[in-house]
């Protein structure tokens, strides 16, 4: 059996605390198919009123919330706007396509941060030959950039070309509040700008299970029924929906732990002779590429046998996920194990 210390590959890997745990088992539950669930409802309730939005859903995953705004959005032969590092694109099975049969125009930008004038440039226009523009959408924090976060005015900006194209305009939050936290933002002020938002509970918020979407009444009506044929409606879901409202309620502030520790080690991968470039580290996520002195694989079997895990992304990139499961104690001894590793 491994020795692991401790995981880094990701902050889905957290798992609930005691107090997390004992909400769940006292949660009062019913059939959620039916509405009848008040954990749920409760969640439901306070995520939307907390986005100043009309309603909000319970699913299973942040895969299925972003796919089922897709396809509330758009219709058989639509095009989606969104970067070539969106997980909406690369990380759900394709998705895109086999849900909505829709199709991807894709920006390569900065970090998964593009501009208005990016999208402008991808509007197609009204032409039989060409696929309708149907959605744009963001991904804040963005993963593959190193949990970069988003610019407030280019979100606006982004927003008003929506607008003047009437073209929807989606969020995949899976990690939002880390930005919420990072840029002092209010989660009204997204609620006011996006027509649907996806939130992750299971990954910095340290819920075992379960994301939310959010949006108007029609939309979320929508949602149930497309939620229904992927199979996603659950019944007693409200011993995971009471780990959910817990995470919003009480995790959200001490995210700020999660960004000091990570810039705490960035601070050292920094000096080591073996970095070649770093991403710059603004939430929980260190994302840098080694030198071939060290390539990738090899720091990850070094830290492997130190008991420490991380991800090898390829082409010599590694990917370091910070989250509420990892005490000052982890991280001092991640600290000193990265200080002591040579090329």
């Amino acid at each position: 059996m491994e020795n692991i210390k401790l995981d880094l590959r990701s902050d889905t890997v957290s798992k609930p605390t005691p107090e997390m745990m004992d909400a769940m088992m006292k949660a009062e539950v019913g059939d959620d198919v039916f509405g009848e669930d008040p954990s749920v409802n409760a969640l439901q309730n306070y995520a939307a009123q907390l986005f100043g939005m009309e309603a909000a859903l319970f699913c299973s995953s942040g895969t299925q919330t972003n796919q089922i705004a897709i396809k509330i959005h758009t219709q058989p032969g639509a095009e989606v706007i969104c970067d070539a590092r969106a997980h909406i694109y690369l990380y759900e099975g394709g998705g895109i396509a086999f849900n909505s049969s829709a199709s991807t125009k894709l920006i390569q930008s900065d970090r998964g941060l593009f501009s208005a004038d990016d999208v402008k440039d991808c509007i197609n226009e009204d032409n039989v030959h060409f696929p309708k523009s149907s959605l744009v959408c963001i991904e804040n924090t963005v993963n593959k950039g190193g949990g970069a976060c988003w610019d407030w005015e280019e979100i606006l900006k982004i927003k008003s070309l929506c607008e003047n194209h009437s073209i929807p305009f989606h969020l995949d939050g899976a990690r939002l509040f880390n930005a919420l936290v990072a840029k002092k933002q209010e989660a009204k002020q997204f609620g006011q700008i996006f027509d649907t938002i996806s939130i992750c509970l299971s990954k910095g918020l340290g819920a075992p299970v379960g994301s939310l979407l959010l949006g108007s009444t029609q939309h979320i009506y929508q949602a149930k029924r497309i939620r229904k044929v992927m199979g996603g409606g659950m019944r007693q879901a409200g011993f995971i929906a009471a780990a959910g409202l817990f995470a919003i309620q009480n995790n959200v502030n001490r995210l700020t732990v999660d960004h000091e520790h990570a810039k705490f080690i960035a601070d050292i991968i920094q000096k080591k002779s073996w970095l070649k470039f770093m991403y710059p580290v603004e939430t929980n996520i260190i994302i840098f590429k080694t030198t071939d002195e060290l390539p990738a694989d090899l720091l990850t079997k070094k830290l492997h046998e130190k008991g420490i895990k991380i991800s090898n992304m390829g082409k010599n990139f590694v990917r370091l996920v910070f989250h509420l499961n990892q005490s000052s104690a982890d991280i001092d001894f991640l600290a000193n194990t990265l200080q002591n590793i040579d090329n």
